[in-house]
């Protein structure tokens, strides 16, 4: 699994949708790699005019988010193409860290990443991922253990987590 770090213009950025159980996606990346993922049901978001559907181009992603979603992958194996700041790639690292089927607050995050007191600014970062699932985001919640703000929307955050916990007790929160 890599990191490329791009500027914006890095060629051609394909997409393609899927229907999952956190809401319908829209996926999009280059040949170098996946870049982002969107939640349709979420954020306000409209495909850039520049981006061309290209169903093919994404299939080993559509692939590992079907496995995934499906239950039978824990962990992807995709090239990313990310950009951000230092901070924020070694938030999104630290993300990827997080064990399928757990989670932590964003304070843990914060003293994963060596700066404590970077609370607000984790959870910033977080906020910012561009490959929420992929980069699992939907992980970190609030330290009295209550679910906080995902781009998805709090029924997809309980969804991926119920999805990974096997328990249906978000799902009815």
């Amino acid at each position: 699994m890599g990191y490329i770090l791009c500027m914006r213009n890095s060629g051609n950025v394909f997409y393609t949708t899927m229907e999952s159980l956190a809401g319908p996606l829209v996926v999009a990346g280059n040949f170098s790699g996946l870049q982002r993922i969107h939640f349709a049901n979420g954020r306000r978001f409209c495909v850039p005019a520049e981006w061309e559907r290209d169903d093919a181009a994404l299939r080993e992603a559509i692939r590992q988010l079907r496995a995934y979603f499906s239950g039978e992958l824990k962990e992807f194996n995709l090239e990313l193409v990310l950009e951000g700041t230092a901070f924020q790639m070694k938030v999104w690292n630290s993300l990827r860290a997080i064990p399928y089927g757990q989670t932590i607050s964003y304070a843990q995050l914060a003293q994963e990443i060596g700066n404590p007191k970077a609370v607000r600014a984790v959870g910033l970062a977080n906020g910012s991922n561009p490959l929420p699932i992929v980069i699992p985001c939907h992980r970190v919640i609030g330290s009295n253990g209550k679910l906080t703000g995902f781009g998805g929307g709090l029924p997809a955050k309980k969804a991926l987590l119920a999805l990974e916990s096997r328990q249906r007790n978000f799902l009815e929160e």
